[in-house]
C-alpha cells in the first residue's frame, strides 16, 4: 500500500518525460494532475485505515535489497509521517495546478515534480537508515533542476548554493548513519534495530553522532547560521516550487531531526536540549528581525519560514508530550500557511510585475486592484501571526504551552518572535494592499477564479484545522508520547514537574 506513494509518481515521471514521442503541454499537465490527485486520494484512504493508537509502524513492507551492505527496502507509517504524507500529496497537487499552463520544456518540468513527490514520500516512509538517505538525496536532483531551469535571473547561483548546502547536509547525515553502524557493529541499517543499539553507546559517542545529525538536518530546516541558501532559493524559484520548498521539503529537516535525532539518541538529546532551545530562540528572532527589513514580499515570507522553524526546534528541545505533538501540528500549519502566502505573492507578481513593497500600493482597491487576492493575503498573514481561530494560533500556542515549563526564557524570546511576525506582515499588508492604488500598477488584469481556487482551498484548511486541531493532533499524539518516554529519567522528571506547574 505504501509503495504506491513512491513508485506511482516515479514511474509516471518516466512516462511523462521519456516514453511518449509527442505529448502536448495540456496532456502532460493532465497526466501529472491525475497522478498526484490519485495519490492524494490514496493518502486519504490510508488515513482512514490508519490506527492512531497503534504505536508500531503500520502498513509495513519489507524486501531484502543489498544484503552485503545491510540495505533493505523497509517501509512503514506512524503518527510522525502520516500528517506529512498528506501534506506532501496535497501541496504537490496545488503546485501542479498553479503551474503556468504554457510552461516551457513541459515534459521535463512535470516529470521532475512527480519525481520530487515520490522521493519525498519515500523519505517519510523509509524505515531503513540507508533507504531514508537515498530518498533524501534523490529529491535534491529534481529540485536543483526546477530552480536552475525555471527560476529567475539569478537562478544558477541560487540553485548551486542550494545544492552545495544540502550536499553538505547529506554528507553529515550519512556520516552519522555509517558511524552508528560502525560503532555498534551492526550488519544492517533497520531503524527498529538501530534504536535499540544506539542507546548502548557511550554518551560521548552519542553526542558526536548527534552533533552531525543536528548540523545536517539544521541545514535542511534551515536554522541560523545555515539558512542563507533558503531566501535565495525562494526568490529565484517559481511560485509552485516555492510552495513545495517551504511547504514540504523543509519538513524533511524537522522530521529527520525528530526521527533520527531525538528518536535515536534520547540520552544525548537531553544533554544538548538547553543549547537547542537557545538555538531556536536565536533563529526565531533573527528570522523575524530580518524579515522586517525586506522590501521583496517573497523574501519576507522566506525569512518568516526561518523564524517559524525555530518554534519547531524549541518544541523538540523541550520534548514534553504537549510540545512534541504540537511540533507536528506546527509542521503542518507552517506548510499550509507558507504555501498560501507564496501562492498569493505569486499572483501579485504575475498581475503587477513587481514584489517590491516600495512600488505596490492599494491592491485592495475593489475596482482596479486585486481585492480577493488581498483579502486572502490578510487571512494568510493573520494565520502566520497567530490570530485565534486559525491553525497558526493553536499550533504556536501549544508549542509555547508545552515548552514554557522547561525553557521559560527561550520560550518568551520565541513568543517575541511571534509578535514580530505581526509587525512585518502588517508592514507588508499596509504597504502593498491599503492606500491609494499606485499609478505604476493600475488597471490590473483580472484574477480568474481558477487561479484563486488553490488559495481558497488552503484558506479553508487553515480555518478548519484552527477550529478543529484535534483532527490532526490525534494522529501523532500516541507516537510522540512514546518518544517522550524514551528520554532519561532525569529529563522525564523535569518534564513531569513542568507539567504539574503548568496545571
Amino acid at each position: 500500500m505504501l509503495s504506491v506513494l513512491i513508485w506511482m509518481p516515479i514511474l509516471s515521471a518516466a512516462f511523462v518525460g521519456v516514453l511518449p514521442v509527442n505529448l502536448s503541454v495540456k496532456a502532460a499537465r493532465r497526466v501529472a494532475l491525475a497522478v498526484t490527485f490519485g495519490l492524494l486520494i490514496w493518502s486519504i484512504i490510508l488515513l482512514f485505515q490508519f490506527n492512531p493508537s497503534n504505536l508500531s509502524q503500520q502498513f509495513q513492507e519489507y524486501l531484502p535489497w543489498i544484503e552485503s551492505i545491510g540495505l533493505t527496502y523497509t517501509l512503514g507509517v506512524d503518527g510522525l509521517s502520516m500528517p506529512l504524507l498528506l501534506l506532501n500529496s496535497l501541496l504537490t497537487v496545488i503546485a501542479l495546478y498553479s503551474t503556468d499552463e504554457k510552461i516551457s520544456r513541459h515534459r521535463l518540468y512535470y516529470s521532475l515534480i512527480l519525481l520530487l513527490n515520490g522521493a519525498v514520500a519515500g523519505a517519510f516512509l523509509a524505515q531503513d537508515l540507508l533507504l531514508f538517505f537515498i530518498f533524501y538525496e534523490l529529491e535534491l536532483i529534481p529540485l536543483y533542476l526546477l530552480i536552475a531551469i525555471w527560476g529567475g535571473q539569478r537562478r544558477g547561483y541560487a540553485a548551486t548554493k542550494f545544492l552545495l548546502y544540502t550536499a553538505v547536509s547529506g554528507v553529515l547525515i550519512l556520516a552519522a548513519f555509517l558511524g552508528l553502524a560502525f560503532l555498534d557493529g551492526v550488519s544492517n541499517f533497520a531503524y527498529a534495530n538501530t534504536v535499540q543499539l544506539a542507546s548502548l553507546l557511550p554518551v560521548g559517542k552519542q553526542l558526536l553522532l548527534l552533533g552531525a545529525i543536528l548540523i545536517g538536518f539544521g541545514i535542511k530546516i534551515p536554522l541560523v547560521p545555515f539558512h542563507t541558501w533558503l531566501p535565495d532559493a525562494h526568490v529565484e524559484a517559481s511560485t509552485p516550487i516555492s510552495i513545495l520548498l517551504a511547504g514540504v521539503l523543509l519538513k524533511l529537516g524537522t522530521y529527520g531531526l525528530l526521527r533520527f535525532g531525538l528518536g535515536l539518541f534520547p540520552e544525548a538529546w537531553a544533554i544538548v536540549a538547553p543549547w537547542l532551545a537557545i538555538w531556536a530562540a536565536v533563529s526565531s528572532l533573527y528570522g523575524a528581525f530580518t524579515a522586517i527589513t525586506q522590501k521583496d514580499m517573497k523574501k519576507m515570507v522566506a525569512f518568516s519560514s526561518v523564524a517559524h522553524m525555530g518554534y519547531i526546534l524549541l518544541a523538540f528541545a523541550a520534548a514534553t508530550e504537549l510540545s512534541l505533538v504540537a511540533s507536528v501540528l506546527q509542521m503542518v500549519s507552517h506548510g499550509l500557511i507558507s504555501a498560501l502566502l507564496f501562492l498569493l505573492v505569486g499572483i501579485v507578481y504575475k498581475k503587477t510585475g513587481s514584489r517590491n513593497l516600495d512600488m505596490l500600493r492599494g491592491l485592495l482597491n475593489p475596482e482596479r486592484g486585486l481585492p480577493v487576492t488581498g483579502s486572502l493575503m490578510v487571512l494568510g498573514v493573520m494565520a502566520s501571526a497567530g490570530i485565534p481561530g486559525m491553525v497558526g494560533f493553536i499550533s504556536e500556542f501549544l508549542v509555547f504551552r508545552g515548552s514554557f515549563g522547561v525553557f521559560p526564557t527561550q520560550t518568551i524570546l520565541c513568543m517575541i518572535g511571534t509578535g514580530l511576525t505581526a509587525v512585518y506582515y502588517l508592514l507588508l499588508v499596509n504597504r502593498a494592499f491599503f492606500g491609494r492604488l499606485s499609478t505604476v500598477v493600475i488597471n490590473l488584469p483580472q484574477v480568474k477564479w481558477g487561479e484563486r481556487l488553490p488559495a481558497i482551498v488552503l484558506a479553508i484548511l487553515i480555518v478548519v484545522l484552527g477550529i478543529q486541531p484535534g483532527w490532526m493532533t490525534v494522529l501523532s499524539e500516541k507516537t510522540t508520547s512514546a518518544m517522550v518516554k524514551t528520554l532519561p529519567a532525569v529529563a522525564l522528571q523535569f518534564s513531569d514537574n513542568s507539567a504539574l506547574k503548568a496545571n
